[in-house]
């Protein structure tokens, strides 16, 4: 089906609804204006995953065409003076063809527009350019980041109507080298690395930070930016509190206003929890866009949830007792507890969604909630939790999900005297079916493994482990890539900006905050090891305080 009115103005519609993903993504002040090349390819990717996803839209040429661009100034990129006989617009719409195409010349182009001339039309074009024309606009009338848009911009239609079901004219190829890197050096070094991080670090901020808003109007004298770069720069030294990081802030900053401390937490305390979720997994969703250009991401597989605590809370907590809840330990101190759900396994370890944990709210609904936002996002195929998810309730629901699940069980007396039995044999190893009661005559089946600890300090039953699974002892090895989580949360917790505040958004937003910044500096070494080695290993090439280091750089200190 081709396009139509009806089906043009329903995209753009949904388009402007979008209360977070904001389209054009230009402003007059950065992150982008009208001549930002990053700009031109958010919105590209904004404006296409939305446009595939209409049922009418089968057709990725149509899309060349309907691409709008009248808001973008291409003549800061235009290296021709005076008048020219072909528009920056229409040129940058066929080679955006051509590159779709994967024609390496422009002979082929060509010959293509010479056989379409309803094609044509909707290109703009009244006359067919020659060959030669098309070779010196492409090489000399464009620019070489331009040139790199127009890639860039081709391999995500492609990805987004590939996406879609839509038929592709080509296999999206991978993300191309970066300008700048010519080294073919296989081992590179630390000064070309930190080189590479720089202007990844550079464009993925770009990408991301636009997905926060703090709704404040029109005529603020201090720009938004500057709040979320002072959100930043706390996460730069460990335990910065606001006061005191908008002071040294204020001198460090090439910015000409900067906020004051208490009126940065006051903008803060304004954001609902919903509303940071929800600017959160925005910004989450475009990190994913950038880095499933690549072949080395895995945009599927396993996922692990779990809850962590901030440091225990020692003031007067009356009026919050349903927010500064016990320890997951079961001590008698209190804290706030966050829970998140994670890409874990030969993914790239992202924190896809984050909520606060209130009191009352069962396991079952805390799971429920992530696993949601995590099917969004990615393909989930495994679900990984601790000890604190084993509920029979929590296990069905999943396994209603089409999902497979590993959490260890919690042993009571049967477990341990199953235990000693396996003991007084030497057995390392044992399966077993298992029936859990979920009241009203109804069962959830699973499988227990208990597997003996190698080197345990304990000589009797305690040896062993249990684990409940629907999906075979194949995956209880899978189980061990939840270190990752818990490695994850020392690096976010480093990223946090200290408080001693009580306002459970403001809280909240701090973990967020911090979550994404982790989650900036796991895809910033991906795209890094990609693009230097072309490979990608577990083992971070680029250090979380490098990361912050180049962050600095973007919110305008260094």
């Amino acid at each position: 089906m081709s396009r139509t009115l009806d089906s043009h103005q329903t995209v753009f519609r949904r388009l402007a609804q979008q209360k977070y993903a904001q389209w054009p993504a230009y402003e007059s002040t950065p992150p982008y204006d009208r001549t930002s090349l990053a700009g031109l390819e958010s919105d590209i990717r904004t404006v296409s995953e939305m446009w595939f996803d209409h049922e009418s839209h089968d057709s990725v040429e149509e899309f060349v065409c309907a691409l709008p661009l009248a808001y973008f100034r291409f003549s800061t990129h235009d290296q021709y003076e005076g008048s020219t006989r072909y528009q920056m617009d229409t040129l940058f719409r066929v080679f955006v063809l051509k590159e779709c195409h994967g024609w390496e010349h422009e002979t082929a182009l060509v010959s293509y527009l010479g056989t379409r001339p309803e094609l044509r039309e909707k290109l703009g074009f009244e006359t067919i350019p020659d060959q030669s024309t098309l070779w010196r606009s492409w090489h000399q009338r464009f620019t070489a980041d331009l040139r790199e848009t127009v890639e860039t911009a081709a391999r995500t239609i492609l990805i987004k109507a590939q996406d879609a079901g839509v038929e592709v004219p080509r296999e999206p190829t991978q993300k191309p080298r970066y300008h700048g890197n010519e080294s073919d050096e296989s081992d590179p070094d630390d000064q070309t690395t930190l080189e590479q991080a720089e202007k990844i670090t550079d464009h993925v901020s770009r990408i991301v930070f636009p997905a926060f808003s703090l709704d404040r109007g029109d005529g603020c004298e201090i720009h938004e930016n500057a709040y979320w770069d002072l959100q930043t720069y706390l996460g730069l030294r460990e335990r910065l509190a606001a006061n005191e990081g908008a002071r040294s802030f204020t001198y460090e900053s090439t910015r000409e206003r900067t906020p004051l401390g208490h009126a940065h937490r006051e903008q803060i305390r304004d954001l609902s929890v919903s509303e940071i979720r929800e600017m959160y997994r925005q910004a989450v969703n475009r990190l994913l866009s950038e880095v499933a250009e690549t072949e080395q991401f895995f945009r599927a597989g396993i996922v692990a949830i779990d809850i962590t605590e901030a440091d225990p809370f020692t003031g007067d907590r009356t009026g919050h007792e349903d927010e500064i809840i016990g320890t997951k330990e079961k001590t008698d101190e209190y804290a706030y507890q966050w829970a998140t759900v994670q890409l874990v396994g030969n993914a790239i370890p992202l924190v896809l969604d984050a909520r606060p944990v209130r009191k009352g709210e069962s396991r079952k609904e805390i799971v429920g909630d992530l696993l949601d936002s995590a099917e969004e996002l990615v393909h989930v195929d495994n679900v990984l939790m601790d000890r604190e998810f084993d509920s029979q309730h929590v296990l069905e629901m999943v396994s209603r999900r089409g999902l497979s699940y590993v959490v260890p069980k919690r042993m009571q007396t049967s477990e341990k005297a199953q235990a000693k039995r396996l003991l007084q044999r030497d057995q390392d190893r044992y399966e077993t079916d298992r029936k859990l009661h979920l009241g009203k005559n109804e069962w959830h089946e699973t499988t227990l493994i208990y597997r003996r600890k190698e080197d345990s300090e304990h000589d009797d039953h305690r040896q062993y482990s249990v684990f409940m699974t629907n999906c075979g002892s194949g995956h209880l090895t899978e189980y061990g890539y939840r270190w990752e989580i818990e490695s994850g949360y020392r690096s976010i917790k480093r990223f946090m900006a200290a408080t001693t505040s009580k306002d459970f958004g403001l809280r909240f937003f701090y973990f967020a905050f911090a979550c994404l910044l982790y989650s900036i500096w796991r895809a910033v070494d991906l795209l890094v090891q990609v693009e230097l080695t072309g490979e990608y290993e577990h083992s971070p090439l680029i250090t979380a305080e490098n990361t912050l280091t180049l962050l600095k750089k973007e919110t305008g200190i260094g």
